[in-house]
């Protein structure tokens, strides 16, 4: 009896609470955050994550105020003339990852970019400072991730993807500086194919695939103004301990790359600038391009996480085909190579500071400017760079970074790369300053 009594009696001190509670003049925020934890609709799989980031800052290049005046090393949000407001970036990724076991199973993944760094990425050879379009909108990524069981489990992505080649990547947060390195610029940034992985053991992985040819969404035909087919294959050794890593990159192109622009114009910076068919003939499989890429970084444990090293070097050799202007005095064919030298230092939680310095060179200035009636341009190419990073991590998911860049070397600045320029080019030195901030989700 006395049991039933204070059941009872338990019963009604609740629904009082709950009388009281609603009778209140707001809920507090503690409550509030409950009720939306416990209070929604699943529109979506389990396992699928979204993530991403906002980047925004400004640039200032010390090269003039000419409107036409860039420096020609740099990619075009990095080489506006004087001060820019710059809204580099907003990503959003939406991914539904494999898991660990080695079953057959599926994923995806889909990264999206709008910004100013969308429109380059996504026309390479667009080199103007009057080109930048913080509306854009790239498609970075989207493909169908699988898994086969056979042996210690074969992935395969289906689609579009990021390139396997360079140290650095599209993504401007994740990479020690601010702006993009030399050698970044001419590697290709994405690719749409097949790219297979297989991890041999936890020291040894490796991938092949074929692709479209880089930065390309055409078919795979290598007559007319296609970028052929491409043929990829890395190879990746890591350190006992997780703490090194060396990476081999190599890629084999049907047809010299980025030539669906205009073949005879000159566009500073862009990838394999020389074209697969020149003038008004059209020339099938009269190009190729091969590359490959070495890079590696290295945490070394003397140093607790708080050093990281790393390096980044490419040779590459890109040939044109022969067409009614093939006869011009600048040379149809280009064999390019550069290195890369990186080191951040963690000092504390809240600041790092990051170095890095390059050399890019080649034979002739084919790689950078397909202007084939230049009479300089078997000219030898030699651009040098040194970057220098202050990273401030003060709040949760926020990175400020300061950022000085210096750029020197053969026709380094001016109105474009074509050595006739005369007084409009300069070689430097070219300085730059610029700062961002980054939320990540």
């Amino acid at each position: 009896m006395i049991k039933n009594i204070t059941a009872i009696l338990g019963v009604l001190a609740a629904l009082a609470s709950l009388s009281l509670a609603d009778s209140a003049p707001e809920a507090s925020a503690q409550d509030t955050k409950k009720m939306v934890q416990n209070n929604f609709v699943e529109t979506a799989q389990k396992g699928i994550k979204l993530s991403g980031y906002v980047d925004a800052g400004y640039s200032y290049n010390f090269t003039g105020a000419a409107n036409g005046s860039v420096v020609n090393s740099r990619v075009q949000s990095d080489s506006a003339q004087q001060g820019d407001f710059n809204l580099y970036a907003v990503k959003i990724a939406l991914e539904k990852a494999m898991t660990s076991e080695n079953k057959a199973q599926a994923g995806f993944r889909v990264d999206v970019m709008i910004g100013e760094d969308a429109k380059y990425l996504a026309n390479p050879s667009v080199q103007s400072n009057t080109a930048q379009d913080s509306n854009y909108l790239f498609l970075e990524q989207a493909y169908v991730q699988l898994r086969a069981p056979v042996g210690n489990g074969w992935d395969f992505k289906v689609g579009k993807f990021a390139s396997i080649l360079g140290y650095e990547v599209m993504e401007r947060p994740a990479n020690m500086n601010i702006t993009y390195g030399l050698l970044y610029n001419q590697f290709p940034f994405w690719y749409t194919g097949v790219l297979s992985s297989y991890k041999f053991d936890e020291y040894l992985d490796g991938k092949l695939g074929v692709a479209n040819g880089a930065n390309s969404d055409n078919n795979t035909t290598t007559s007319g103004e296609s970028d052929g087919v491409a043929l990829l294959a890395a190879l990746n050794v890591t350190a006992p301990g997780g703490n090194a890593n060396w990476s081999h990159n190599f890629e084999y192109s049907t047809a010299s790359e980025n030539s669906t622009g205009n073949p005879t114009a000159p566009t500073p910076t862009t990838q394999n600038a020389l074209p697969s068919n020149v003038g008004s003939t059209t020339a099938a499989g009269g190009a190729w391009t091969i590359i490959y890429n070495s890079w590696g970084n290295w945490a070394p444990k003397f140093a607790n996480d708080k050093l990281l090293l790393a390096f980044d070097t490419v040779l590459g050799n890109t040939a044109g085909a022969n067409g009614t202007n093939a006869g011009a005095t600048g040379a149809n064919n280009t064999t390019w190579w550069g290195a890369s030298a990186y080191a951040k230092y963690q000092f504390n939680d809240w600041f790092s500071l990051a170095s890095r310095g390059e050399y890019f060179g080649g034979d002739n200035l084919n790689k950078i400017s397909n202007d084939l009636g230049n009479n300089n341009q078997a000219a030898g190419l030699s651009w040098w760079e040194y970057t220098i990073t202050a990273g401030f991590n003060v709040i949760d998911n926020v990175l400020i970074r300061a950022e000085y860049r210096l750029d020197w070397g053969n026709n380094i600045a001016g109105t474009s790369v074509d050595a006739n320029a005369g007084s409009q080019n300069s070689s430097g030195p070219a300085h730059y300053a610029g700062a961002e901030v980054v939320y990540s989700f």
